[in-house]
C-alpha cells in the first residue's frame, strides 16, 4: 500500500506450462521426513575447473558495510544514528548496511532502522544478544505515513523495550524474524497514521502485538501474548496465542499449524568463528523453532564465497561450481550473465538487502531442478533492458520430487522500476515442485523514477508451474496483467496481499478479452486442487477511476479448489470490483475503504 487508504493468450508468458510439461503426482503435500544434508566438501581446482584453473577462496572479511559491534564497542548509538540519518528517507538510494551485534547485553540502545538496513544478533538464539532498548521503525520522514517503509529487517535479537513496547511501523519487504520482544510490539507509526501490512516469523512477543492502522498482516510460527485488533486481513499460521478464527469480523484467519516451513538461514558466531546456521525443515509447525537446541546444520564461513560489490557473475558462478555457498555482502551487484545455482543444498544468503541488477536482459538468478537450495535476503532490481524472467526456480519442465528437501525462497524481493528504468515480462517463475516461497514482495513500482504504464512494463508478477508449491506471506503488486498465475497442482497460499496497477490509462488497457481487468490471483482452468487462506486484493485506479474489475480472483469451480476468507477493497472509490471471485460476491461501491465484500469459495 503506497497511498492512504481472464486473458485469452495467444503466446503464453515465459514459464507457462504446456500440455507436455504438466504432470500430476498423487503423493501427499510435502510431509516427508526432513533429511539433513551433509556438508559438501569443496572440490580442488582441478576437479572443478581442470588442471589450470585457480580455486576461489572461501571465507574472509565481511566488507565495509557490515558493521559488527560488541558490548564494549564505543559510541554504538552514535554510529547507529549516523547510518539511520543517511538511510532514513533514502527510498531509492544506493546505500546498503548490515548492523551485526555479537552476543551479550547492550544497554541504552535505540536502533532506528531506515531503508536498506538490516539489524541482527550474532548468537545462535535471540536471547544470546539482548538490547535493553529498542529497534525502531517510525515514519517521521513521511509525515507519519508508514505505507512506504519498505526494504529493511530485524532478526535474532531479544529486546527489553524502554517504554515496555517496541515500535515496528513498516509495510512491505520488512521482515521481523527470530525476534524476542520482552514486552509489546506496536506495528503503527507515532500518531497511528496509515500502515500497509507486514510479516513476522519465528518470533516471541511476550506482550500484545498492536496493529492499530495496519491494514493487513501475516504472522507465522511464533508465540504472542495477545493480538490487539484487525483492519482488513490479519492471518496467522502456527502462532501460539493467535486470536481465534473469526473472519470477517474481526478479520482474523487462523490456522493452527503451518503445513511445512524452514526458517531463513542466518549468520552467527560460534566462539570467534563465523558460521551460517540453516534451520531444519518442520512439518505442521507451531511456535518458534529455537526453543531448546535449534535443529539444523552449521556451515563454516570458509565454505562460502563472500561476495563483494564488483564481483562478476562469472566469478560467482565459478564459486558455485567449485562447491562454495554464496554470502552477498551489502551492496549493488550488476550481472551480465545469469547466476546459476545448480548444486543441491546451496545456500545463497544476502546481507543488508544486497541488490542484484541484470544489465542486459538476462535472468538474474536461476535455480536448477535440485534439492534444498536456500535463496534468502536479496533484492532483485530489473534492468533497463527487458528480462523475460528475473528470478527462476527450476528449468522449464522441472519434474523431480523435492518433498523431503525443498528449495526455499525467503525475503527475496523483486522490483521493476522505482529506482530507475526497468522492465521484465515476469518477475518470478517457480517451476520446481515442492518449493516454499516464504515472504516475498514482487513490486512493479507505482512511484519513484522510471515509472509509467509502458516505462516499467511488467505483465506478470508470480508464475507457478511446479506442483505442491506453498506460499506463506505472498505480497504481489501493480503488474500490468496477472499479478499471480498458478498453473501447478496442489498449490497452497497462506496470506496474499495485492494491489492492482494504479496507472492503467483506461479500461481498454486492462481489458482481458470479454473480461474486465486481469485477476490479481488466477488459478488455471486445468488445475484440480488448490487452496488459499486470507487473500486480499485492492484497487486504486488513480489515472482513470472509472475502471472496473470483473473480479479480484479467478479459479475453476472444482471440488478440490478452495479459498477461505477472500476480500476485495476499492480504495477511495478509485475503481471498483464487480465480484470477489469469478461471479461470486457483490460489487464494491462508493468511496468506502473498508472491505465491502468478503467470501469463501466455493
Amino acid at each position: 500500500m503506497h497511498v492512504p487508504p481472464t486473458e485469452t493468450l495467444t503466446t503464453p508468458p515465459t514459464g507457462t506450462p504446456t500440455a507436455s510439461r504438466r504432470r500430476r503426482r498423487t503423493r501427499s503435500f510435502g510431509f516427508a521426513a526432513f533429511a539433513v544434508s551433509l556438508l559438501m566438501a569443496v572440490p580442488t581446482a582441478q576437479t572443478a575447473f581442470g588442471q589450470d584453473a585457480q580455486a576461489i577462496e572461501g571465507g574472509g572479511d565481511l566488507g565495509p558495510n557490515v558493521l559488527v559491534f560488541d558490548p564494549s564497542t564505543p559510541n554504538i548509538q552514535a554510529k547507529v544514528d549516523e547510518i539511520f540519518k543517511q538511510q532514513e528517507s533514502a527510498q531509492f538510494g544506493t546505500g546498503r548496511y548490515a548492523l551485526m551485534f555479537k552476543p551479550g547485553t547492550y544497554s541504552n540502545i535505540n536502533a532506528q532502522i531506515g531503508f536498506y538496513t538490516s539489524i541482527a544478533g550474532l548468537g545462535l538464539k535471540p536471547d544470546d544478544t539482548t538490547f535493553n532498548g529498542d529497534v525502531t521503525v517510525d515514519a517521521g520522514w513521511f509525515n507519519g505515513n508508514a505505507t512506504q517503509n519498505f526494504w529493511r529487517s530485524a532478526e535474532n535479537l531479544a529486546l527489553n523495550p524502554v517504554s515496555g513496547t517496541d515500535r515496528w511501523a513498516v509495510s512491505q519487504a520488512a521482515p521481523f524474524r527470530r525476534m524476542h520482544v520482552k514486552g509489546g510490539l506496536n506495528l503503527a507509526p507515532n500518531g497511528y497514521g496509515w500502515a500497509s501490512g507486514g510479516y513476522i516469523a519465528d518470533s516471541k512477543i511476550d506482550g500484545q502485538v498492536a496493529p492499530y492502522s495496519q491494514q493487513q498482516w501475516y504472522t507465522r510460527d511464533s508465540t504472542i501474548g495477545s493480538w490487539g485488533n484487525g483492519v482488513w486481513n490479519m492471518t496467522f499460521s502456527g502462532v501460539e496465542g493467535a486470536p481465534a478464527q473469526s473472519f470477517p469480523n474481526p478479520p482474523y484467519t487462523t490456522l493452527e499449524n503451518t503445513p511445512v516451513s524452514r526458517e531463513k538461514p542466518f549468520l552467527y558466531l560460534d566462539g570467534n568463528d563465523y558460521k551460517v546456521f540453516v534451520p531444519a525443515k518442520r512439518t505442521n509447525a507451531r511456535g518458534v523453532s529455537w526453543n531448546g537446541t535449534p535443529q539444523g546444520e552449521s556451515i563454516p564461513l570458509d565454505q562460502f564465497y563472500v561476495v563483494k560489490p564488483g564481483a562478476s557473475a562469472a566469478t560467482i558462478n565459478a564459486a558455485v561450481q567449485q562447491g562454495l555457498h554464496l554470502l552477498f555482502t551489502p551492496g549493488i551487484y550488476h550481472v551480465d550473465q545469469t547466476i546459476n545455482i545448480d548444486r543441491a543444498n546451496t545456500v545463497v544468503l544476502g546481507l543488508g538487502l544486497a541488490t542484484i541488477i541484470p544489465d542486459n536482459g538476462v535472468t538474474a538468478i536461476n535455480v536448477g531442478d535440485v534439492d534444498g537450495v536456500k535463496l534468502a535476503g536479496l533484492l532483485v532490481d530489473a534492468g533497463p533492458q527487458n528480462s523475460q524472467v528475473l528470478v527462476q526456480v527450476g528449468p522449464d519442465g522441472a519434474s523431480a520430487d523435492h518433498s523431503a528437501n525443498p528449495t526455499t525462497v525467503q525475503d527475496v524481493f523483486v522490483r521493476v522500476g522505482g529506482a530507475g528504468a526497468g522492465k521484465a515480462t515476469t518477475a518470478m517463475v517457480i517451476n520446481n515442485d515442492d518449493t516454499i516461497v516464504d515472504h516475498t514482495w514482487l513490486w512493479r513500482a507505482d512511484h519513484g523514477d522510471g515509472v509509467g504504464w509502458e516505462t516499467n512494463r511488467s505483465d506478470y508478477g508470480l508464475q507457478v508451474n511446479g506442483d505442491d508449491v506453498l506460499a506463506t506471506g505472498l505480497f504481489v503488486e501493480h503488474f500490468n496483467k496477472y499479478d499471480v498465475r498458478w498453473s501447478g497442482e496442489r498449490g497452497k497460499t497462506i496470506f496474499f496481499q495485492n494491489e492492482k496497477s494504479y496507472d492503467a490509462p483506461n479500461q481498454a488497457a486492462v481489458q482481458n478479452g470479454d473480461t474486465k481487468g486481469y485477476a490479481a490471483y488466477k488459478v488455471d482452468d486445468s488445475v484440480t486442487t488448490h487452496e488459499g487462506w486470507g487473500l486480499g486484493s485492492y484497487c486504486y485506479y488513480n489515472v482513470d477511476p472509472t475502471i472496473r474489475q470483473d473480479h479480484g480472483f479467478e479459479a475453476p469451480v472444482k471440488p478440490g479448489v478452495k479459498f477461505h476468507d477472500l476480500l476485495v477493497v476499492s480504495l477511495g472509490g478509485q475503481g471498483q470490483y464487480e465480484h470477489v471471485i469469478n461471479n461470486t460476491g457483490t460489487p464494491t461501491s462508493g468511496t468506502t475503504t473498508v472491505p465491502s465484500n468478503v467470501v469463501s469459495f466455493p
